[in-house]
């Protein structure tokens, strides 16, 4: 028998307030805990804790130095500042460094408040840099069919890098050359397609900048509403969050807080529902053939149509084929039809439907 343990809570100050955590939790999160803001551009919660952009440094009692959060454990009884003078200074210095490579275009971009970089510089106050600008000067990569990767927008937080290799497996893209020299493309500059990539849009969604940005959506503005939905193209249940503006699905994106995805999606979820839902050529009404030809007709109509000749072949006569990849409710409705009112045991599924 395995006897489970509680989780052991720990206790800290986090800017003279009390906190309580899990044991094994990381100062950035237990600050998150308390609602306590720390500015980070390369952490992800799906991702292993990396330390590269150093906005997240804090200052803690009896440790030297200014150790980043989202990298340090915390222990029983530690004391953490996180928004002292000289913290505030050093973030202000680091970010400077950060945008003195990156393009002026904020306030034009097609990322505009969805922009985390645009977030932090609020937060810490950066509305102009001293350091002379440096431009990377290099090609906006147009090779995926649903996004673009423009990396002069690019941050180097890595956060693209380890998504497509901790959490998707793939590898598809990578950090090339080092140094001053350093940025994220594939080997030997293939294709995306060449490289391995599974088109998930795992990379563009914990993106920080515009580097990495849906094409469909890239114009069509922050939307009006979202709605949460179960991704209809199988059974797995992936939970989505649909983008609405105008009255039109704009971007579907997975849903971070839940316990069947956990924020990730395939290429048909994360891309294809937007232009499958408003696509020209979809049906949205029902086809009655009459006289050998389709035309419109009401969904009361289609139903009678559809009940009066099913009755003809009930029992032996009939079968259902239903697709394993249906949700269970679906799937148990397909049996119970078959079974109740069709009168036969004629079903069966395959998982290639």
């Amino acid at each position: 028998m395995v006897v489970s343990e509680e989780t052991k809570i720990v206790n800290l100050t986090i800017d003279e307030q009390q906190v309580k955590t899990k044991e094994g939790a990381t100062v950035l999160e237990a600050a998150r805990q308390a609602g306590i803001y720390i500015p980070t551009l390369c952490y992800h919660p799906s991702l292993t804790p990396y330390g590269a952009c150093r906005l997240c440094v804090v200052e803690i009692e009896n440790m030297r130095g200014f150790p980043t959060s989202c990298t340090t454990p915390v222990t029983e009884g530690m004391v953490i500042k996180t928004n002292t003078p000289q913290l505030k200074e050093l973030r202000h210095n680091i970010f400077e460094l950060i945008l003195a490579e990156h393009p002026k275009q904020c306030l034009t971009c097609a990322n505009n408040l969805r922009c985390e970089l645009q977030e932090v510089a609020a937060r810490i106050g950066v509305e102009q840099i001293s350091l002379a600008p440096i431009h990377k000067d290099l090609p906006i990569y147009q090779d995926s069919p649903f996004f673009d990767r423009d990396y002069n927008l690019c941050i180097l937080c890595g956060r693209c890098v380890r998504v497509c290799q901790e959490v998707r497996g793939a590898g598809a893209i990578a950090f090339t050359y080092r140094g001053s020299q350093a940025l994220v493309g594939t080997a030997f500059d293939k294709t995306l397609e060449e490289s391995g990539c599974q088109f998930c849009g795992a990379c563009v969604d914990v993106c920080p900048t515009g580097a990495l940005i849906d094409r469909h959506s890239k114009w069509l503005g922050l939307p009006e509403r979202s709605v949460i939905t179960t991704c209809p193209y199988c059974g797995v249940g992936c939970q989505l969050s649909l983008e609405v503006n105008r009255g039109k699905v704009v971007r579907s994106v997975p849903i971070l807080e839940n316990s069947i995805n956990q924020g990730q999606a395939c290429v048909k979820g994360r891309f294809g529902i937007a232009e499958f839902v408003h696509h020209s050529e979809r049906l949205t009404t029902p086809l009655i053939r009459r006289n050998g030809e389709l035309v419109e007709a009401s969904w009361d109509k289609a139903i009678d149509l559809i009940a009066d000749k099913l009755g003809r072949y009930k029992g032996g006569q009939f079968a259902f084929i239903a697709s394993a990849k249906c949700t269970n409710e679906e799937n148990y409705l397909a049996q119970k039809f078959t079974r109740a009112v069709m009168q036969t045991n004629n079903i069966d599924h395959c998982a290639r439907l």
